[in-house]
Formats: structure tokens, C-alpha cells, sequence
């Protein structure tokens, strides 16, 4: 079931680093080289079969850019916030 503005705001504030952009959350992530960013989008890669839950994914060169939006609900769902929390794990912060 899509979110209303109220669930996904307070979904948000829950989640380290995830911004708000129209009908998606995203975030960025920064390596030290092109090698980390692979490897990092290869466990998310893991996390988003295992969950059946994709993102979008953009490569720059020590940079991951992570797009969430659930397509058959027309915007944020459980599982979008769900797959974000265990992305976040991945990372040291």
C-alpha cells in the first residue's frame, strides 16, 4: 500500500542520509575509487534479490547514486524503506 506524506515523512526521518525526491527516496553514497563503488552496488545488488525490491542505480566514478520507488504502487512503499534500512547497514557512517 502506497504512503501517505505523513507515513513517508516519518519513515524518512528514520533513515540516515535518504532524501525525498517526487515519488522516490534517494541517496548518495561516496567511495574511494571506482573498485569501492562496484563492490558496494554488487551487496546492494544482493539486498535487492533478496528482498525482490530493485533501485535504480547510478555509477559515478566514487560515487553510488540509489533511487527507491515502488512502480506498482505509484510511489513509496514498506518496501522501499525496508530495502533503504538494510542498504544503510552496508555502509560505516
Amino acid at each position: 500500500m502506497k504512503y501517505s506524506k505523513e507515513q513517508i515523512e516519518q519513515e524518512l526521518k528514520k533513515l540516515k542520509g535518504w532524501k525525498i525526491k517526487k515519488k522516490e527516496i534517494w541517496r548518495e553514497f561516496r567511495f574511494g575509487n571506482f573498485s569501492e563503488s562496484i563492490e558496494f552496488v554488487d551487496e546492494v545488488a544482493k539486498l535487492a534479490e533478496k528482498y525482490y525490491h530493485h533501485p535504480d542505480i547510478l555509477i559515478k566514478y566514487d560515487a553510488v547514486q540509489l533511487n527507491l520507488t515502488t512502480h506498482d504502487e505509484g510511489g513509496l512503499t514498506e518496501k522501499d524503506f525496508n530495502l533503504a534500512k538494510h542498504i544503510n547497514k552496508l555502509v560505516r557512517e
